[in-house]
């Protein structure tokens, strides 16, 4: 019996999962480590963090399955995209990490648009230069840390980290390095004009790889922290949509994904690039060889709730804890208990500024139409309703650049809740399916390092093998006619409110 193991390095922990060929989990393990945000907008990450928590989960995998380890084939690699991990020239970490929500950099984005032009940054990267990419952040060091810039030796994401620890590696793929602002998307390889332009050099990036392409292998002094066997291949594996994707079976044209985790995205499939000009959806290469993907991102969607929970919620948490229940079905359950439009309680989902479609770091969180009658079951639904529209503003830019969606598949933790799934398709006025596995990232990182190993002959047929559909909740027409009207009003609040956040910035 062969076995994969799938690594998702996420921003609240890394999730480690043993699967067999078929899909199946055989062992899990997760461990979680600390945000900080030492300013307003700023938020950062340990990656020697990142690092124990794989080899402590690895261990506990490895132990926990009883699999003899030359068993494990393959490794495959996800993680939170983004990120911007500096090492010097012995491979010591520098710095914390600058991860993908941190929004210190809207000067520097003006300064690559400057020296790129806007439109050519397009051209080349498919996206314009955002707060949370890697080449902003790499210039906010350079400007603001010089010490620092001038030790550093290597650039890597934050997943590629740890191929490092794991391997000796410097590598990355195709999927992750699309959002770096650095790599020529058509070309799929780091672009030498951006890179010229921004007098970054290119020595100090990765060689990049294809998803499914054997990077490194797992090196003896770690086989002997980890249990692993010494010489496992580690693939390119893929940032955290592009694995998700692959572990939803989202590989061909017509088929999207949802998700709501810490951010919120909608996803689809493309075998044809496609750039939105106006750069508010992400076009990136997909870990499928030749193909990309459209992604819109809500910058806090899980997240949202969370703050919430985490604020405003004390006494539900102590009534979950003593009733041994998921504080989230609590938070549900009341939220079902609130009407649309939460009696007229609207929430904007911008708590550290947003992506799609405003791309607008300085835009934050909105409760408006709050009233005397509002109770907290409002406000949970207000969250959960305003998360939706974001997602909703998502997929009109992908269906407006032409991309057809026949197959919506909702995962992530929001995902799993019914009431959720049926607010979205209510709100998308398609159908939401879920799938027998929900393991997603750790998963499609697992299929990947499949391929890489050669048990599948490509990335989709490993999917048509692995990935079987569960369930589909249906839009109820009368539901998506009320939301549509709560919509429109929420659409209308960012307008009304973008010179308000700048001024607010300002103060």
């Amino acid at each position: 019996m062969k076995y994969l193991l799938g690594i998702d390095i996420g921003t609240s922990g890394t999730k480690t999962i043993l699967f067999d060929t078929a899909g199946n989990v055989v062992a899990f393990s997760t461990k979680e480590y600390p945000l900080y945000t030492p300013q307003n907008g700023w938020a950062e990450q340990d990656p020697i963090d990142w690092w124990e928590a794989t080899k402590d989960t690895i261990q506990e995998v490895v132990t926990l399955s009883e699999v003899e380890n030359e068993q494990i084939v393959g490794i495959g690699l996800s993680g939170q995209m983004h990120g911007l991990v500096m090492l010097d020239e012995k491979g010591q970490v520098i710095r914390n990490a600058i991860i993908w929500c941190d929004q210190r950099t809207a000067r520097q984005c003006e300064e690559i648009n400057r020296l790129v032009g806007k439109e050519r940054h397009i051209e080349i990267a498919a996206n314009p230069p955002l707060t949370g990419f890697m080449a902003s952040k790499i210039l906010w060091v350079r400007e603001n840390e010089s010490e620092n810039y001038n030790r550093c030796k290597h650039m890597l994401l934050p997943k590629d980290f740890i191929r490092y620890k794991l391997t000796g590696i410097f590598a990355t793929e195709v999927s992750d390095a699309s959002g770096t602002g650095l790599l020529d998307v058509r070309k799929r390889c780091w672009s030498d004009e951006i890179l010229e332009k921004l007098s970054i050099d290119k020595e100090f990036l990765p060689k990049v790889y294809e998803s499914q392409e054997v990077t490194g292998t797992v090196m003896e002094e770690v086989a002997a922290l980890t249990h692993l066997k010494a010489g496992t291949i580690v693939v390119g594996g893929a940032g955290d949509n592009a694995a998700a994707a692959v572990g939803t079976g989202v590989v061909s044209d017509g088929k999207a994904f949802v998700t709501i985790g810490t951010s919120g995205v909608v996803f689809a499939h493309t075998s044809q690039i496609n750039i939105d000009p106006k750069g508010r959806v992400h076009t990136f290469c997909a870990a499928v060889p030749g193909a990309w993907h459209v992604m819109g991102v809500t910058q806090a969607a899980g997240l949202s709730l969370r703050w919430l929970k985490d604020q405003m919620c004390e006494e539900i948490k102590f009534q979950a804890d003593e009733k041994g229940e998921d504080v989230y079905e609590i938070m549900t359950q009341m939220a079902n208990q609130s009407p649309i439009g939460a009696h007229k309680l609207l929430y904007l989902p911008y708590l550290n500024g947003e992506r799609t479609p405003h791309l607008d770091p300085n835009c934050r969180g909105v409760f408006f139409g709050i009233s005397s009658v509002h109770t907290k079951k409002d406000f949970i639904r207000a969250v959960m309703e305003g998360v939706t529209y974001s997602l909703k503003d998502c997929l009109g830019i992908i269906l407006e650049m032409g991309y057809s969606v026949d197959e919506m598949i909702a995962c992530g933790g929001g995902g799993k809740s019914r009431f959720w799934r049926q607010m979205l398709s209510d709100n998308f006025d398609c159908n939401v399916q879920t799938l027998t596995a929900d393991e997603g990232p750790a998963l499609g990182a697992a299929i990947l390092a499949g391929v890489g190993a050669g048990l599948f002959s490509s990335v989709e047929e490993a999917c048509n093998k692995i990935i079987h559909k569960k369930s589909q909740q249906e839009p109820i027409v009368a539901n998506t006619e009320v939301y549509e009207k709560y919509y429109k009003a929420y659409q209308g609040l960012y307008r009304t409110l973008k010179e308000n956040f700048k001024d607010l910035a300002k103060l």
